[in-house]
């Protein structure tokens, strides 16, 4: 085995699939380029395995996972793959580069998954399940098996299962709650039971990986872990498919915190907690739940008398980990207009960012222009002005100005100047409201054929000046790409919104058709 020790039986390697089932998630689609950074910042604090990617599935898939393989300084890279030797192979090639690396290959082992997806008996599938294991085997000596749909597979053949896959060479067995339907007690009777029946257990780590349909993913691979499970499958935000997956931060939050009932350690440096919740968060323009646990917007916030008085007497009346520990720092600072570079950079580092060289000088300029125009700037205002400076900031099509005409008496017209790759393009639409204006206006410079599937608009902070902050979603050819925008201006914000789903979809074009032609054809701004 190639994964890391500490401390012996009680360290739970933590296996991070943010970059490959948090994408999953219907909207959470990253960019090349966004990946790189996630897959960066989670190799720097101290996750151990990287499942980078699903190299089968596109080539942009396999080009992220190449390059994180290429990129990793510590963590093990890990590729996903089906039963099929093509699959496998395609794995194996994408994971190469990487100093360690992992084939994590799957089947369906539960009756139902058997007969109506793979539509198989259970003696082919489980001759597959050696042939897979054999075969990934032969390009690493680190292979993962998983059991899909484990949780509701007949105990029997589950065991039959795991030990083939370890006698045909698996060093990592994952029973995974792939439709999140145990709870914390079944789950822990399914690990001990394995464990106990399967004769060459010893030969292997067993793993966890939970989904959250029923609310209790986190609970369950902690259960899985005191059943004598040593990896937990996870991702930050707890972001995935449906309900999402084990969120990260609580996990390894649940084990410092509770080290006298979950005597386990891992290697994750808790204090980026927040930034990797920021990055993942602004990436995939999902934004967190502002009561989520450990990284949510209130997890450290009081507003309560008796809790506030509780708070200043002694922080452990209400709160029973620091936010320092998550990489948040409590500040009564106040930004406005007058504060300078240093005080910009200083609440940006107690907010959980790190911006350097343009980044950090495009996010100052536009602070100060905020500034500028409100009385007041909060913390929110700042989050969502660097959300979205990190979320767009390798956008190919950016608004340049926009003027709106509005009032009773329509139709309303939007002029609206952008920047494509450098070229400057200016139309001018109508349309029925102003916001329908102006997305006619996009429609004119950038021609797609993206259904506008959501359009939501709140207000980031209180107060009429307050910025707000408009979430779209675009979707084409049964893919789903969601973006945010956020301005002191409703309609910036909207075109700001709709313009960053747009440049995501067109993201995985080699090239948006039609644009050349209208960058040539139409009014430069």
């Amino acid at each position: 085995m190639t994964t890391p020790t500490q401390s012996g039986k009680d360290r739970v390697v933590i296996f991070d699939t943010t970059l490959r089932d948090g994408e999953q998630c219907p909207g959470a689609t990253m960019t090349h380029e966004e990946k790189l950074a996630v897959a960066e910042l989670l190799d720097d604090m101290g996750v151990d395995i990287i499942e980078a990617g699903f190299p089968i599935a596109s080539e942009g898939d396999f080009a992220a996972v190449r390059e994180i393989a290429q990129r990793s300084k510590n963590a093990v890279i890990c590729g996903l793959s089906r039963a099929a030797f093509k699959d496998i192979d395609r794995c194996a090639e994408a994971i190469k580069p990487a100093k360690r690396k992992r084939i994590h290959t799957f089947l369906s082992t539960s009756p139902v998954h058997m007969k109506y997806k793979l539509q198989k008996e259970p003696h082919e599938v489980y001759e597959m399940v050696i042939a897979q294991v054999t075969r990934a085997r032969s390009h690493t000596d680190d292979v993962e098996w998983s059991s899909e749909d484990g949780t509701r597979t007949e105990m029997d053949f589950l065991c039959r299962c795991v030990e083939a896959a370890i006698k045909a060479g698996a060093t990592t067995i994952n029973i995974p709650d792939t439709v999140g339907y145990t709870t914390p007690e079944e789950y822990f009777n399914l690990f001990k039971t394995v464990r106990e029946r399967v004769p060459n257990s010893d030969k292997a780590v067993f793993s966890t990986h939970c989904h959250n349909d029923l609310g209790m993913a986190v609970a369950n691979s902690l259960a899985g872990v005191n059943a004598g499970a040593r990896q937990i499958e996870c991702t930050v935000n707890g972001i995935g498919e449906r309900a999402g997956n084990a969120a990260l931060e609580e996990i390894v939050m649940a084990i410092k915190t509770r080290n006298d009932v979950l005597p386990y350690t891992t290697g994750i440096d808790t204090t980026m907690l927040t930034r990797a919740s920021k990055l993942v968060a602004a990436a995939t323009s999902f934004p967190v739940q502002y009561n989520k646990a450990i990284v949510g917007r209130n997890a450290f916030a009081h507003e309560s008398g008796i809790h506030q008085d509780g708070m200043l007497k002694n922080a452990q009346t209400y709160e029973i980990m620091t936010p320092e520990s998550v990489g948040v720092k409590q500040t009564s600072l106040v930004m406005g207009k007058h504060s300078g570079r240093h005080a910009f950079i200083h609440k940006l580092e107690e907010l959980g960012y790190q911006l350097a060289g343009n980044q950090l000088e495009d996010a100052f300029v536009r602070f100060k222009a905020l500034a500028d125009r409100k009385k007041q700037i909060y913390d929110e205002d700042i989050e969502a002005l660097v959300d979205e400076e990190i979320a767009h900031a390798h956008d190919r099509i950016k608004v340049l100005s926009l003027t709106v005409i509005a009032g009773t008496m329509g139709p309303q017209t939007a002029t609206l100047t952008l920047d494509i790759e450098g070229k400057h393009v200016t139309t001018q639409s109508t349309g029925n409201g102003p916001v329908d204006a102006i997305f006619k206006a996009i429609r004119a410079l950038v021609p797609h054929e993206a259904t506008l599937e959501l359009y939501q608009v709140h207000a980031v902070t209180e107060g009429t000046d307050a910025q707000a902050e408009v979430s779209v979603r675009l979707s084409e050819q049964g893919r789903s790409y969601t973006a945010k925008g956020a301005d002191p201006d409703t309609l910036v914000a909207s075109a700001k919104a709709y313009l960053g789903a747009l440049n995501k979809l067109t993201s995985k074009r080699s090239k948006t058709p039609g644009i050349e032609q209208r960058i040539h054809s139409t009014d430069v701004g």
